[in-house]
């Protein structure tokens, strides 16, 4: 994986950390109608305030991440899955990376919360967030099992809430301690909504066994970790001045160990590299298992490391145009 210069502070470079990777790369052949389709899907969704911001989103070109993380997936899949994406970005811009109050949140939760649970397409839904959420429900629903959705659903909900927690510290300007933080990245991060999708787009369905095996959640949680504390890394330099930039690793270790920024990125860059050489080491024991759907779940988790950081580190989210 390449390397890239990250931004300044105060007048000296920052450097990130080489994002290394021992996993296999690969771009799905769908992308370019994935990435069409996922932005008038956006569009109609009604979740966009204005024109400039859904230039922003064309921009990103979002079909690219569904394409490098869902590689193997067919068509339907990849689409559905990059919207899922879509949606989780979307959201994140208007109630994450905001000054929206944490109640304010917790208001908004009912209706998503009722629209994850229980309604099933036929009653009507005002928030446009919800209404786009419905939606992809009922698109899960239609593909997958019942176990799977049961599984998309609790890890949505757990996300959501997590959202609470974090307005709470924006709001309070608390920096949380370093266990508290990486406890509740692991769920601020949406990674395991769309690792709950992984079996539903490779069409091989995990069993709950399997899902719950001691083995598959440990490589899920190094897994979970590396691609957050990536996102954390790579979106530093461009948030630092944000609202939500307490929720951030790298502020993290500086607010609580004295390190200095570029220190903070460094010993990061460090956790990364450890939590990908464990999931290489856990390969043999998922291996083991003797499971087709767990060997195509830990491939897709191989995927999400390798293809997050080819998208991340050419996309206008984090480095702007013509970066």
């Amino acid at each position: 994986m390449a390397t890239a210069k990250a931004d300044s502070l105060n007048g000296s470079p920052l450097r990130l950390p080489p994002l290394g990777c021992p996993f296999p790369s690969a771009v799905n052949p769908h992308v370019d109608e994935v990435n069409r389709d996922t932005l008038a899907w956006l569009a109609a969704s009604g979740m966009i305030a204005d024109d400039d911001q859904l230039e922003r989103f064309r921009l990103a070109r979002y079909g690219w991440l569904g394409a490098r993380t869902y590689p193997y997936a067919s068509r339907e899949l990849c689409q559905l899955v990059t919207d899922w994406c879509v949606w989780l970005f979307a959201f994140d811009d208007a109630y994450c990376e905001s000054d929206r109050r944490a109640a304010e949140i917790a208001r908004a939760l009912p209706q998503l919360y009722t629209v994850v649970d229980d309604n099933e397409g036929d009653e009507p839904v005002e928030n446009v967030f919800a209404r786009a959420l419905l939606d992809i429900k009922t698109r899960i629903r239609r593909h997958g099992t019942a176990d799977q959705l049961d599984r998309w659903r609790a890890m949505t909900k757990d996300y959501l809430f997590a959202q609470v927690w974090e307005a709470a510290n924006r709001e309070d300007d608390v920096v949380p301690t370093i266990e508290d933080y990486i406890f509740m990245r692991r769920r601020t991060g949406a990674m395991l909504t769309v690792f709950a999708l992984i079996d539903l787009a490779a069409q091989t369905p995990l069993t709950m066994d399997e899902w719950r095996h001691p083995v598959v959640r440990e490589m899920t949680e190094h897994a979970n970790d590396v691609v957050v504390w990536d996102n954390d890394l790579i979106s530093y330099a461009k948030e630092r001045s944000e609202a939500n930039i307490r929720n951030n690793l790298v502020s993290v270790l500086v607010e609580h160990t004295g390190c200095t920024v570029q220190e903070a990125m460094d010993r990061i860059g460090v956790m990364r590299d450890e939590a990908v050489a464990a999931m290489a080491a856990l390969t043999p024991d998922t291996e083991a298992l003797g499971s087709p759907a767990v060997d195509a779940y830990v491939t897709g988790l191989k995927y999400w490391i390798s293809g997050s950081v080819d998208y991340s580190l050419t996309s206008s989210r984090y480095f702007g145009v013509g970066q």
